[in-house]
């Protein structure tokens, strides 16, 4: 006759009982909790300690075991793993902090040629300091261990990110205004929509330079992809320098077409003839707006001895330092490197002009009239 037990039955909610009988049929659990589920499902439908033991083939004190985890700490302590002691701790805080304290400081302050850590150069250092830093439990330190102490400080000293100081008192002021301007084209483009014949009193252009486009010329013909063979172009890596060219364009915004220039330079003199261009491509009365960034040829002596001979014809409209990112003309030219310009190969300087210009026809007899979306919500015409 079997003894009657004398622990506390076991009592689910509704909601942990239906996640014990998923864990229990899943099969994609680990198999000591689909175990113990099943073991817990099983001890609160009544069954023996003994029976259950032989229906999942294990022994009656692993069935204990897990029914009494259940009864003291609760369901997740059941279906889990209680902490055990393990060995004792051989680094301790302390000199963990000073691992991490040396990892934050430059190894050429510290004496070292290197400007950043390695793992051999950090470990050598943490094992010959630290006896004198009194933490002698670091004189057999790991390079393993100094990898996990590192990752607990989430800190990564072998590795350099490059961020932008902001050094424009007034760029949030700056950054309104452009993101003003291109809210208030937004709405006049809406406007627009169903009168495209309506001539605007005011044009907006988005102005940039790409200087440094190189002419690159092959040294041997390229191969095309053939069947079954090699998919790609077969280039041999040899290249040869024809020089570079720089292109001055301009992406209206209102119908998406881009006037554009291509020269050896892109000095004052090159910016006052993208300038005479885009008064032949505009009447007389309208206003040209240029949104464009603060490079020397844009204020430049020869600049605005040019605007004095032309006044009320041009609005200059800076972006932040450092915040070439808000002209939408950036993100064309990102999109012509990534296309056109990738991998071009040509026989001659000029034929790399003619190129570039047959790419905005081309663009221009398509055009896409682009809107600027990031922090748009946040801009209010006022």
């Amino acid at each position: 006759m079997p003894f009657p037990r004398r622990r506390k039955a076991l009592r689910f909610t509704e909601e942990e009982r239906h996640k014990l009988q998923s864990i229990s049929r899943s099969r994609t659990e680990e198999k000591r909790r689909t175990l113990r589920a099943s073991i817990l499902l099983d001890s609160l439908s009544g069954r023996s300690d003994e029976a259950i033991a032989r229906q999942h083939r294990v022994s009656r004190g692993t069935v204990l075991l897990c029914i009494g985890k259940c009864l003291e700490f609760g369901l997740e302590a059941a279906l889990g793993e209680l902490p055990r002691p393990g060995k004792p701790r051989r680094v301790p805080d302390d000199a963990i902090a000073w691992v991490q304290n040396c990892a934050c400081q430059k190894p050429k302050d510290l004496g070292y040629s290197y400007e950043l850590w390695t793992y051999k150069l950090l470990t050598a250092h943490v094992r010959q300091r630290c006896v004198a830093a009194g933490h002698p439990a670091l004189q057999t330190l790991s390079r393993s261990k100094l990898h996990k102490i590192l990752r607990q400080g989430e800190l990564q000293p072998h590795k350099i990110r490059y961020y932008v100081e902001c050094r424009d008192a007034a760029f949030e002021a700056k950054m309104a205004n452009v993101l003003h301007i291109y809210k208030e084209v937004e709405i006049v483009n809406e406007y627009r929509r169903g009168a495209a014949g309506r001539q605007l009193n005011v044009v907006t252009i988005s102005y940039d330079e790409k200087p440094g486009i190189q002419a690159l010329a092959v040294t041997t013909p390229d191969r095309p992809p053939v069947v079954g063979q090699h998919p790609s172009h077969l280039r041999d890596y040899e290249y040869k320098r024809l020089g570079t060219v720089s292109l001055l364009a301009g992406l209206d915004l209102h119908s998406g077409r881009i006037i554009e220039i291509v020269s050896d330079t892109h000095k004052s003199a090159d910016f006052i003839m993208f300038l005479k261009k885009l008064e032949d491509a505009y009447p007389t009365p309208q206003r040209i707006r240029l949104i464009l960034d603060n490079h020397s040829a844009h204020i430049s002596k020869e600049t605005r001895s040019y605007l004095d001979t032309v006044p009320q014809r041009f609005d200059f409209v800076f972006t932040p330092t450092h915040g070439s990112w808000l002209n939408l003309i950036e993100n064309q030219f990102s999109k012509m490197s990534r296309t056109m310009l990738r991998g071009i190969r040509v026989a001659s300087k000029q034929e790399l002009i003619e190129r570039i210009h047959q790419y905005y026809e081309e663009i221009n007899a398509a055009p896409v009239v682009f809107r600027w979306k990031y922090k748009m919500d946040e801009t209010v015409i006022v």
